[in-house]
């Protein structure tokens, strides 16, 4: 069976009316990293850290996926299908795809202060400021901070040199070490990225689709293409 890597970005879930971070009118907009996305801020205020981050699942919770997250989901009638998103968010998952790997996080999560790899589910929306994990520590966003290492890259970097296709949406490529992932794809392994701007190609070397559309409109697209590609041999 056909393997299909799919790498998302912000522009994946804006479509759903997800805030994103690096637009004009974006998240950074109202707040400053240094302020709520460095391990230096959960310990100088917590709070602050914590609330951004309910803030996020209560805005998440509130959203249903769009059609393109509907479309990826659906790729699985035909091909494997892996989804590697930079989404905290769980709108992949709800649309139905059943193998993602989160590269900076799952807002559905938290962790512990001390163990990264005590993760344990989030009821809600809300993470009280004193709610501990089972080892004692104060539980933490389950989410990658700036400055800290991204654990599931090597895993998403396999999932990319394994693909027989490669489906790029709604990223800038300008986030790493996320954005490195276009040069695992294999040699001579098609990418179709499908975004209404003008990602950072720099380190595209394969032979490139670009649909300038957004996610919702343009990956239902380019489904529709693949499945008259290959299905119809």
């Amino acid at each position: 069976m056909i393997k299909i890597a799919v790498f998302t970005g912000a522009g994946m879930s804006a479509d759903s009316g997800i805030s994103t971070f690096r637009d004009a009118d974006g998240l950074w907009a109202n707040y400053r990293i240094e302020d709520v996305c460095t391990p230096e801020a959960l310990i100088r205020d917590r709070a602050t850290v914590v609330n951004f981050y309910n803030e996020r699942r209560r805005e998440m919770l509130s959203k249903q996926p769009n059609a393109g997250h509907r479309a990826i989901a659906e790729l699985e009638r035909w091909f494997e299908v892996e989804v590697v998103t930079q989404n905290v968010d769980n709108l992949h998952e709800r649309a139905g795809s059943t193998h993602v790997t989160h590269l900076h996080g799952e807002l559905t999560k938290l962790r512990s202060s001390r163990d990264s790899g005590l993760v344990v589910p989030v009821e809600g929306w809300e993470q009280r400021l004193d709610a501990t994990a089972p080892d004692g520590s104060l539980l933490r966003p389950h989410i990658v901070f700036f400055g800290e290492s991204v654990p599931m890259f090597d895993a998403a970097a396999g999932i990319v040199s394994s693909a027989d296709i490669m489906i790029v949406v709604g990223t800038s490529l300008a986030v790493y070490p996320a954005a490195s992932l276009v040069r695992y794809a294999g040699r001579d392994v098609p990418i179709w990225l499908v975004d209404p701007g003008t990602p950072d190609l720099s380190l595209v070397r394969n032979p490139l689709t670009h649909i300038k559309a957004r996610a919702a409109e343009g990956v239902p697209q380019l489904v529709g293409i693949l499945k008259e590609r290959y299905l119809a041999r």
